[in-house]
C-alpha cells in the first residue's frame, strides 16, 4: 500500500506564519505535522512508499525535508499562488499520473494533528476490501452547516455527501481528517471526471469506508447530451420531415432551405 498526502495548499488563513513556510512543515512539540502523521503510519508498517504532492513555492523546503526521510517522495503541481492551485481532487489525479501510482491508496490531509492512529481505519478498510472514506459523529447541527456530512445506507454505504448542508441528512461527517483508502483496481479505472464523482464500480462494496455515490452521480456508459448534438440531429428530422410531405402531398421543396445544420 502507498499513502499520498496532501500538502499543496497555502495556508493564507495561518498567514503571515506559512507566507513562506508550509503549513504541514511547522513544528508542533518538537517536530513537524508530517513527521507525526508519518511516525503514526511508520509504526503500523504497511505503508511501503508515501507521495507528498506540493506547489511549486515550497516544493524546495518539502525536498529538504524529505531527505531525512524513508521511502518519501516530493510531487511539485507546479503551482505557485493559491489562486491557481489545483485543489485535492486535482493533485491527487496529477500525482497518480505522474507516479504511475497502481497500487491500493491511502490519501490523507497533511496538515492535521491526530489524537488517534490511523492504523485502525486502514485496518477496517482492508477488512471491508472496498474503497473507504473516515467519518465521525457531530452531535451540533450547527457544526454541520459547516462540514461535509454523509447520508449513509445499510451496512455503513455511502450515498451521497453534502458540503455544507442547510439542512443535514445526518449526523456524520464524511472526509475528516482528510483520510480516504481506494483500493488498486478502482483507481486504475477512474477517469478524472469520475474521480471528482466518486463513481465507483458496482461491485466496490464501498461503505463508509465503502463510498458509493446516488445512480444520478453516475456515468450512463460514457453517453453524453451535448447540446449541439441535439440540434444537429433534431436538424436532420425535420430535414426528413420535410423531404417525406414535399413528396407525399406535392409540398414545395423550398421548404427544405428553412432547415440549416
Amino acid at each position: 500500500m502507498r499513502c499520498l498526502i496532501l500538502a499543496a495548499g497555502y495556508a493564507t488563513r495561518l498567514y503571515p506564519l506559512t507566507e513562506n513556510f508550509p503549513k504541514p512543515l511547522l513544528d508542533v512539540a518538537g517536530k513537524p505535522i508530517l513527521d507525526w502523521l508519518i511516525d503514526d503510519l511508520e509504526r503500523d508498517g504497511r505503508m511501503e512508499e508515501y507521495f507528498v504532492v506540493t506547489n511549486h513555492k515550497f516544493a524546495g523546503i518539502f525536498e529538504k525535508w524529505a531527505s531525512s526521510h524513508r521511502a518519501v517522495t516530493i510531487v511539485d503541481d507546479g503551482t505557485e499562488s493559491n489562486e491557481t492551485r489545483l485543489g485535492a481532487v486535482r493533485d491527487i489525479r496529477f500525482t497518480i499520473d505522474r507516479c504511475g501510482i497502481d497500487d491500493d491508496l491511502l490519501v490523507m490531509a497533511g496538515d492535521n494533528l491526530l489524537d488517534f492512529s490511523l492504523s485502525g481505519f486502514v485496518r477496517y478498510a482492508e477488512g471491508k476490501g472496498a474503497s473507504c472514506v473516515m467519518r465521525y459523529f457531530e452531535p451540533e447541527a450547527a457544526r454541520l452547516r459547516r462540514s461535509g456530512v454523509a447520508e449513509l445506507g445499510p451496512g455503513d454505504r455511502l450515498l451521497s455527501m453534502a458540503e455544507k448542508p442547510e439542512n443535514p441528512a445526518s449526523h456524520w461527517c464524511g472526509s475528516s481528517p482528510g483520510a480516504h483508502r481506494h483500493r488498486r483496481r478502482w483507481l486504475r479505472h477512474r477517469r478524472p471526471r469520475q474521480f471528482h464523482r466518486l463513481a465507483l464500480p458496482p461491485d466496490a462494496g464501498v461503505r463508509l469506508g465503502n463510498a458509493r455515490p446516488p445512480l444520478r452521480h453516475r456515468n450512463p456508459g460514457g453517453i453524453r447530451t451535448d447540446p449541439a448534438d441535439v440540434q444537429r440531429i433534431l436538424a436532420v428530422f425535420f430535414v426528413f420531415l420535410s423531404f417525406c410531405l414535399s413528396n407525399s402531398f406535392g409540398m414545395s421543396r423550398d421548404l427544405l432551405t428553412f432547415v440549416k445544420i
